[in-house]
């Protein structure tokens, strides 16, 4: 993708009109509406994800230096963006990526896909949404940053009348028996309902449950959980059933289901039902 803006001031097709940016200080929260931007999060998502945290990449890859796959040209991109660095991409210093049922059909399919059977996700009525690809520079891996790029989740929730969220989480690193206490305190305690579990495919299936209950320190194996899934986990979130290997970025990963109006019942106090915009909530660490 071209490091150039767009030739017009037009957003890219799924950019939000109405969804205003949300500010706090310097940093503010917004859809990425350039192509120039897109590549700024390509950017970050490859210093992070490989230079940082062991990814390995192929030759196209790191000749580019940006982590890119069929989903991010019909994706929302959410963007935290430092106001002192600059107002476009320069400025881009976090993201999450944004998929509703419209941009997954472009491609056929969601990402998630290629790791569980989400089947009964997409046979709900009502929107659905996929998170993914979620990374912030490492000076700004603050409780602030993270609250902003959850405020703007959840005006985007109430902007297009999400019902449900879901996606693939990581755990760092692929061995099994260092992640055991994470892995079975996951399943033990957050298993999502029946009706809304995705089940890792048959071929990448790996077991959670893989210690005895009085072999887990349940706080301590929620303490060494990373921070965005315990983020989830405080939202009312569940996993769904078996982990998924993933060699490439170096990661073990879950299944994420979110009901949005679990969300709204913890958060309703805060939130202003206008267009594209929500006032302060509160996410711990």
């Amino acid at each position: 993708m071209s490091a150039e803006p767009l030739a017009t001031p037009d957003p890219l097709p799924l950019a939000e009109v109405g969804f205003v940016e949300l500010r706090s200080n310097n940093l503010g929260v917004r859809i990425a509406e350039t192509a120039a931007e897109v590549d700024a999060v390509q950017a970050l998502r490859y210093r992070v994800f490989y230079d940082e945290m062991g990814a390995r990449a192929d030759a196209a890859t790191a000749a580019s230096r940006r982590d890119v796959d069929e989903y991010d040209a019909v994706a929302d991109h959410l963007v935290v963006v430092d106001h002192d660095l600059g107002d476009g991409p320069e400025g881009i210093v976090g993201c999450y990526r944004l998929i509703r049922r419209p941009a997954a059909a472009k491609v056929g399919r969601f990402y998630s896909s290629a790791e569980y059977d989400v089947a009964k996700l997409i046979e709900r009525p009502g929107e659905i949404m996929e998170l993914g690809r979620s990374c912030v520079a490492t000076d700004y891996r603050t409780r602030g940053t993270m609250q902003l790029l959850w405020r703007g989740i959840a005006a985007y929730v109430l902007l297009h009348r999400v019902d449900l969220l879901f996606g693939c989480a990581s755990l760092p690193g692929t061995n099994l028996t260092a992640l055991a206490p994470q892995l079975t305190y996951l399943w033990r305690n957050h298993l999502a309902p029946e009706d809304i579990r995705p089940r890792a495919l048959t071929e990448r299936y790996v077991p959670m449950d893989r210690l005895p209950p009085d072999a887990v320190n349940s706080m301590r194996a929620l303490n060494d959980l990373p921070p965005l899934i315990k983020g989830y986990l405080r939202l009312g979130g569940f996993i769904g059933d078996g982990a998924v290997l993933d060699e490439q970025f170096n990661t073990t990963d879950v299944c994420i289901v979110v009901k949005t109006d679990l969300i709204n019942a913890k958060y309703s106090k805060h939130y202003e039902r206008r267009v594209g915009w929500i006032a302060d909530i509160e996410v711990e660490e």
